[in-house]
């Protein structure tokens, strides 16, 4: 079975078709490439409105790292196109695997964040081969999402936790809801201080914070500190 098959059952992209894969000669690790093309008859999407628009040229092509596969990594290669959209202008267009200028596939992201619950970011990036960095914005990219879609209410009990993401004691502080049959990051931020935790409770708001009933945390006294002040009750 050739690696196109495997793709495209687990991921068909409906305007695009996969073509030419090669192994990558003189790579670090075991590497394959895999093209990607449009359909002749597909037209590409504006990355701003989201509207069809007329092909104005093309990028040079680009690679975006895939799920790793038998531990080969996996490169899409595509060329992107710009469109002439009459109401955006010309712009980048809009692909399925990606947004943006991430290196990584969309699913890959995902793939990187729900291995950073299981084990620890370091070992993520150390079992997948790729960066501690790579890890960390697949982190942030779940973050947003699930920042933009997440419903805050009926909260009663959270977890707050921190971890060393460089020398030098640079730390983020992560807050998790560890409600029974509902645990899920909740928020995560830069540093351990006062002012880091305070903008959890900001976000989480004045009435929802009230009815928290369970805090869990260490004795990291900036953390008890703003517990104390916006749950004292819990």
């Amino acid at each position: 079975m050739q690696l196109t098959t495997i793709l495209n059952r687990v991921e068909y992209f409906k305007s695009f078709v996969y073509g030419k894969e090669k192994w990558v000669e003189n790579a670090a690790r075991p590497t394959i490439e895999v093209n990607i093309e449009a359909r002749k008859n597909g037209r590409p999407i504006c990355s701003c409105c989201g509207r069809t628009a007329p092909c104005y040229d093309r990028l040079p092509q680009r690679r975006f790292e895939y799920v790793p596969l038998w531990g080969i990594t996996i490169y899409f290669v595509y060329a992107m196109r710009r469109v002439e959209c009459p109401r955006c202008g010309v712009k980048v267009e809009k692909v399925p695997w990606c947004d943006g200028k991430n290196q990584l596939t969309t699913t890959y992201r995902w793939f990187l964040a729900g291995w950073a619950k299981r084990i620890s970011w370091k070992e993520v990036a150390s079992v997948f081969g790729t960066s501690w960095q790579s890890v960390f914005r697949s982190v942030k990219h779940a973050v947003s999402w699930g920042l933009a879609h997440r419903d805050l209410e009926d909260i009663k009990a959270i977890g707050v936790d921190e971890i060393q993401w460089q020398r030098g004691h640079k730390y983020l502080t992560l807050v998790y809801q560890t409600d029974k049959g509902c645990r899920r990051l909740l928020w995560a931020g830069k540093d351990r201080t006062v002012k880091t935790l305070l903008r959890f409770f900001r976000m989480l708001g004045k009435e929802r914070s009230a009815r928290l009933r369970f805090v869990c945390s260490d004795m990291w006294k900036p953390y008890l500190k703003v517990i104390g002040k916006k749950a004292g009750q819990a």
